[in-house]
């Protein structure tokens, strides 16, 4: 019992002495909160209340009455890039650099930042310089980012490929599939200069960095029809669908014309016949609509439409079966029928467009990078109204 009591008697003491240790925090809290400039807490209020403009000029005041403060450089320095305004934002983060008794930290933190203004604003020779300065700093793998961002505006792809390859070595995370795009870009150059050797060299260093590249295993049949070798390119498109088969879509086309070149129009209906059963597709189907009228005719070709528009019932397959009744339709009913069709056709054009799976911009062609955010291989190979059906 006497134990219990000796406890019970020192409750009081631990309580007080928690007391005290609280108003020592609290006093030094307000001390230094009286140590920073009143502007900087209407700045602070500005902000919180969604209020951009009068925080600024608040941090402005602050500045203008403290220069010494650098970490209000940075505050306000980030809000002008945010608001587009770089050039303010180049001046304040220049203008931290020119003071001699800045320690090293905060230069390297103003030398980035400036580099983010110059990329922000466009000046990418600017930004390439500064953050090539940085590449041996704290800022390694942020400025390594930047670095290939930058690459990839100018199409610098070689670049590029050693800057993905640099911040993979750093332990960035993998950039395989970024670097066999920027292979096929060059590889594709290559083509466009009819230098099929050096373009099939590229490819092969993509297919190296990502064995399932579509776009990669499309080029490199590409480069082998410009060398008129027909066959070798068809083996080579069919190899797209042991990679993916919804973009089996996207080498149709190719398909069809490779099967015509060597006279086996029928072999080549057949195949895309079976990837169509296999997944369904608008485009697939258009290319196999056309082969099919040009073999079998019109009635042959309007079964498969109808066939699968059953299977997969779109505007778009509606579409494409009243192209198809059009084609033989009598002459009383060919009017009204054109009508509807012109109808439906104008509002599918709407809706057969290709939508990035990160930024959702659409867009009428099917991209590798996407034009509204820059990013790889984020459009499915399927047209919007499709992916809607199939959700």
């Amino acid at each position: 019992m006497e134990f219990e009591i000796w406890w019970l008697l020192g409750i009081p003491v631990f309580f007080a002495l928690g007391w005290i240790a609280a108003r020592v925090d609290i006093n030094q809290l307000v001390s230094e909160s009286r140590s920073l400039p009143r502007g900087y807490f209407k700045g602070l209020n500005f902000l919180l209340n969604e209020q951009p403009d009068k925080a600024i000029d608040a941090f402005i005041e602050i500045v203008k009455l403290d220069p010494e403060t650098a970490d209000m450089h940075f505050a306000l320095g980030n809000l002008f890039r945010r608001r587009g305004e770089t050039e303010r934002a180049i001046r304040v983060h220049q203008n931290l650099l020119s003071r001699p008794d800045l320690p090293l930290e905060q230069q390297v933190h103003a030398q980035y930042e400036l580099g983010m203004d110059y990329l922000k604003a466009g000046l990418l020779d600017r930004a390439e310089e500064t953050f090539n300065a940085l590449v041996d700093t704290q800022y390694a793998v942020q400025a390594r980012r930047a670095l290939l961002e930058i690459f990839q505006r100018e199409k610098e792809w070689r670049r590029a490929i050693d800057a993905a390859e640099g911040l993979q070595d750093s332990g960035a995370g993998a950039r395989q599939k970024e670097i066999a795009q920027f292979y096929c870009e060059l590889a594709q150059d290559a083509l466009v200069h009819m230098e099929p050797e050096d373009a099939k060299r590229l490819l092969e260093k993509a297919l190296q960095a990502e064995r399932k590249s579509v776009r990669a295993t499309m080029l490199m049949g590409d480069a082998q029809l410009v060398q008129g070798d027909v066959e070798g390119a068809l083996k080579t498109w069919r190899r797209v669908e042991q990679q993916s088969v919804p973009h089996v879509a996207l080498v149709a086309g190719r398909l069809m014309d490779g099967y015509r070149r060597v006279g086996r129009t029928q072999e080549g209906v057949n195949l895309l016949r079976s990837y169509l059963a296999e997944a369904s597709s608008i485009d697939l189907m258009e290319v196999v609509f056309k082969a099919v009228i040009e073999l079998d005719g019109v009635a042959a070709a309007k079964a498969l439409v109808l066939e699968e528009l059953r299977r997969n019932p779109t505007l778009l397959g509606l579409d494409k079966l009243l192209e198809a009744r059009l084609m033989d339709a009598p002459a009383e009913v060919w009017e009204e029928l054109s009508m509807v069709k012109n109808l439906v056709h104008g509002y599918t054009q709407k809706v057969a467009r290709y939508q990035c799976s990160h930024c959702g911009f659409k867009a009428r062609q099917f991209y590798w990078q996407c034009p509204g955010c820059s990013r790889w291989e984020t459009y499915p190979p399927r047209r919007t109204e499709e992916l809607n059906v199939m959700n």
